[in-house]
């Protein structure tokens, strides 16, 4: 796909992770905004997939390990045809398959439930060993939030992954600088992110703006050629992005939009729309 088709896909993204969110009455918007522009990158353009065969053997393997941020996955997955747009105004709902974290018995295109933060990163390396072991040429990809970091068990999976030299693995980390109780610098801080993967084995690339999708694509091509060592991705991105009220805001971690305010950031969304077909 171009930047533009890009661009246009990751606009209606976000649109459904409003539309959802607004919905439910509940849910995380700001993470799963600022990874928009990811998700779109990695359904629509990076990975082997095929949204009318969600467990073909040779696909890529994609674990949120900030679960939470299901919204966002879920919004990609539909616009990509893997369900209907329509069911994201179900999420959280009783008797919806749409749960506030994805579940992988109910969703088609989910290859693991997540919630539990820094578990899926273990899964992730999981995953890759296995396609080693069978000498499968699958990749493995996991989307990490930068608060998530604080969590022990990522280390122990990185210092794994590094251990085992899973050139098959790449860990993407969202770096919007913000978690549920303020900056991630002042709550307990993981900065040097990338040092702190380079010690682990990692080769490591910082993703200047995650909202660029030459970058983006730069990123990932990078990525595909290394050998030898799993790669991380640190996507320096923008908490909210794409809804005027909700960029930086740390507000907007975990609450849904009322009607006044889902009109506006629609109505924010639906100008981007228009401009982009304007190009």
């Amino acid at each position: 796909m171009t930047n533009l088709e890009l661009q246009k896909a990751a606009n209606e993204v976000r649109k459904g992770i409003v539309t959802g969110v607004h919905a439910a009455k509940a849910g995380h918007p700001g993470g799963s905004l600022s990874a928009a522009d990811i998700f779109t990158y990695l359904y629509f353009e990076e990975m082997n997939i095929d949204p009318k065969n969600p467990k073909k053997e040779d696909r890529d393997r994609f674990v949120l390990s900030k679960g939470h941020t299901a919204p966002g996955l879920y919004s990609a997955l539909a616009n990509r045809g893997y369900f209907p747009v329509e069911d994201l105004t179900t999420l959280r709902k009783l008797g919806s398959y749409l749960q506030g974290h994805p579940c992988m018995q109910h969703v088609p295109g989910v290859d693991m439930s997540s919630g539990s933060l820094g578990q899926g990163i273990s899964v992730a390396c999981g995953m890759a060993l296995g396609a080693k072991l069978s000498n499968a040429a699958y990749r493995v990809y996991t989307l990490l939030g930068d608060g998530e970091l604080e969590e022990g068990q990522v280390w122990e999976a990185s210092m794994f992954a590094g251990h085992r030299k899973l050139d098959n693995l790449c860990v993407i980390v969202d770096n919007n600088g913000l978690q549920i109780d303020g900056k991630i610098e002042d709550v307990c801080s993981p900065y040097p992110i990338d040092k702190k993967f380079e010690a682990f084995n990692f080769h490591v690339i910082n993703l200047a703006d995650a909202h660029d999708f030459d970058q983006i694509r730069a990123a990932f091509q990078e990525a595909r050629r290394t050998k030898g060592m799993p790669t991380a991705i640190i996507a320096h991105s923008l908490k909210g992005k794409g809804v005027s009220f909700m960029e930086g805001n740390v507000d907007w971690h975990g609450k849904a939009p009322n009607d006044e305010e889902y009109a506006v950031a629609m109505a924010d969304l639906e100008k981007v729309g228009e401009a982009l077909c304007q190009k």
